[in-house]
C-alpha cells in the first residue's frame, strides 16, 4: 500500500494538495524540488526497476532520485492516492533533433494526462532536461516557468502533440538549445500499458550508445533555476546568474552530488562512474 503521507515528507509538502488544477501544480512542483533526476543506475550496471515497490524504496525510502519511468511511476501512484484520475503516456523526446528532419527518437519518455474536472491536463516531474508546469491539453496551451522559460503545447500533423520551450539554455541539462521555441518531446495522446512502460524502460536504461548509457546525468529543480551535472560538467542558474565548470576532483564531485542535489554516493560508487582517472 501506497505510503502518502511517507511521500508528502520526501516532498516537503506539509498538507495534501487541494484536488484542483491548482493542488496538481503544486504536488508537480514539489515533487521536482525534492527529487532529483539520475540515472547513475544505469551506468552503474545495477538496471532500473519501476514497479511501486521498488521505485518507492529508492526514491522516497532511500532519498535517491531516478529517471523518468521511475519518477512518475512514483508520481502516479501519489496521485492515484490522492485520488486525482490519470493515464501515462510515452513520449519521445526531440531535445536537439530536427522534428522536421531528423531521425524519429524512440519512445522513451512517460509522464501523465491527469483528468481535473472534466479538464485533461499533462503532468510531469520526470523530465531531466528543463520544468515544464502542468498544462491544459489543447492546442496553443502556453505556461511560464518559475526560472522564466515559457513552453507552448500544440498538436502537429506529423506527431501528434508536441511540447515546446522558449528560454535560456542555461536553465536546462545543455541540450535543446537555439533561438526561438525549441522541440521538447512529442506524443499521441493514447495511453501506454504496462508492458509500453516496461519496453520503454528496458531500451533506456540498456541501449548501448544513448544518453542514459554513456553519460552520468544529475539534475534537479530551483525555487527560480535549475541546476544540471552532466558527467564532469555542472551548470545552475538562479536569479538569473549562471554558475557553470568542470568538476575534476571526485571529492568535489560527491559533496556536489549532496549539497546540491541531495544525492549521497560512496566513494565506491562515484569510481565506479568513470569519470575520474585513478
Amino acid at each position: 500500500m501506497f505510503d502518502l503521507d511517507a511521500y508528502l515528507t520526501r516532498i516537503d509538502m506539509p498538507a495534501r494538495p487541494t484536488p484542483d488544477a491548482a493542488g496538481l501544480s503544486r504536488l508537480q512542483r514539489a515533487h521536482r524540488l525534492a527529487i532529483p533526476f539520475e540515472n547513475f543506475d544505469v551506468v552503474l550496471g545495477r538496471g532500473i526497476a519501476i514497479d511501486s515497490a521498488s521505485v518507492f524504496a529508492k526514491l522516497v525510502t532511500a532519498r535517491r532520485g531516478g529517471y523518468c519511468f521511475e519518477q512518475n511511476r512514483l508520481f502516479g501512484d501519489a496521485l492515484d492516492a490522492l485520488g486525482f484520475a490519470h493515464v501515462p503516456l510515452l513520449a519521445r523526446v526531440w531535445l536537439g533533433i530536427d522534428p522536421d528532419g531528423g531521425p524519429v527518437p524512440p519512445l522513451t519518455h512517460t509522464f501523465s494526462r491527469v483528468t481535473v474536472e472534466g479538464q485533461d491536463w499533462i503532468a510531469d516531474p520526470g523530465f531531466g532536461g528543463s520544468y515544464a508546469p502542468i498544462m491544459p491539453m489543447e492546442d496553443g496551451a502556453e505556461a511560464e516557468a518559475p526560472d522564466g522559460a515559457r513552453f507552448r503545447l500544440r498538436t502537429d500533423p506529423r506527431h501528434g502533440w508536441m511540447l515546446e520551450r522558449l528560454g535560456s539554455a542555461a536553465a536546462t541539462d545543455g541540450r535543446g538549445a537555439g533561438p526561438g521555441w525549441q522541440p521538447q518531446y512529442a506524443f499521441t495522446g493514447e495511453p501506454a500499458v504496462a508492458a509500453d512502460l516496461a519496453m520503454g524502460n528496458l531500451w533506456s536504461a540498456t541501449a548501448p550508445g544513448t544518453r542514459f548509457t554513456s553519460a552520468s546525468i544529475a539534475s534537479i529543480v530551483l525555487p527560480h533555476g535549475f541546476a544540471s551535472l552532466t558527467d564532469r560538467n555542472y551548470r545552475r542558474i538562479a536569479a538569473g546568474t549562471t554558475n557553470e565548470g568542470e568538476i575534476t576532483d571526485p571529492r568535489v564531485y560527491r559533496m556536489r552530488l549532496s549539497l546540491m542535489f541531495g544525492i549521497s554516493l560512496t566513494v565506491e560508487e562515484v569510481a565506479g562512474l568513470g569519470l575520474f582517472a585513478g
